[in-house]
């Protein structure tokens, strides 16, 4: 009689990152925020740095990654993560700082603090969620928010002579001398999610190598704040989210 063979959980194809805790996790269906902390946990664990990491989280849907990645983490004040960020890294250089923000605490109450920070050139990483809305207050119009753009505070859509235009903050950045690498991804496809993981490790590594501040950009779905299917979301997210932020590098020294 052939004995029945046990798998091992080391040999399985595809293992939860170690780093992901056991927390169940509360986003909602079609969330970007599930994927993009489970790259960051991976990426972390693949350098062996989890004893030298330290993330910011500030404010919004991200404030909640310190309940999900087993690192050590520090809550900042809305849109004041960079500037954080900037004196845990200049107190501990041989530390992996980053930031974990959405695009109303970057580009909106945080714009100063972005700029600046990558302006100076902080060996930092600021990983921005960009969905175009305030997700968990309200569906909000946010700085990202495209023009048309139906929110609850825009509920005619984003018009330009009421609220100017959408904020393309990463092309912003890119223009800075102190930032090394500024790079627009999406986690939609299989494909996606492994460019977006090299490109995460690459600016993990810049940030320990002193090449100056690193931003990777995520163009993400918010299918409650849409108020629409995960599956509609992630078609509305390429047929209009795609064209006005286009992936790719927008700065890669």
């Amino acid at each position: 009689m052939e004995t029945e063979e046990i798998i091992k959980p080391e040999n399985l194809v595809y293992q939860k990152p170690r780093l992901l805790n056991d927390n169940n996790m509360h986003y909602c269906p079609g969330c970007s925020h599930s994927v993009i902390h489970k790259l960051i946990a991976e990426v972390i664990d693949e350098m062996g740095m989890e004893e030298k990491t330290v993330g910011i989280s500030p404010v919004g849907c991200a404030v909640f990654a310190y309940n999900y990645i087993d690192i050590d983490w520090l809550e900042a004040a809305h849109g004041r993560a960079p500037a954080v960020a900037t004196a845990v890294k200049r107190l501990n250089p041989d530390k992996m700082i980053f930031t974990y923000q959405g695009d109303g605490d970057l580009a909106a109450i945080g714009t100063a603090e972005t700029i600046h920070a990558a302006n100076r050139g902080e060996n930092i990483v600021i990983v921005f969620v960009n969905n175009a809305i305030y997700g968990m207050t309200g569906g909000q119009m946010a700085p990202t928010t495209l023009l048309g753009m139906s929110t609850s505070t825009c509920p005619y859509g984003r018009d330009i002579p009421l609220n100017g235009y959408p904020l393309k903050i990463a092309d912003l950045l890119a223009q800075l001398d102190g930032t090394c690498l500024v790079t627009r991804q999406s986690v939609e496809t299989v494909a996606a999610v492994k460019k977006s993981k090299k490109m995460l490790k690459l600016a993990f590594e810049n940030s320990m190598s002193g090449k100056g501040t690193s931003i990777v950009e995520f163009v993400s779905a918010c299918s409650s704040g849409w108020k629409q299917t995960p599956e509609k979301a992630n078609k509305w997210m390429k047929e209009n989210m795609f064209p006005f932020y286009p992936l790719g590098d927008l700065k890669n020294n």
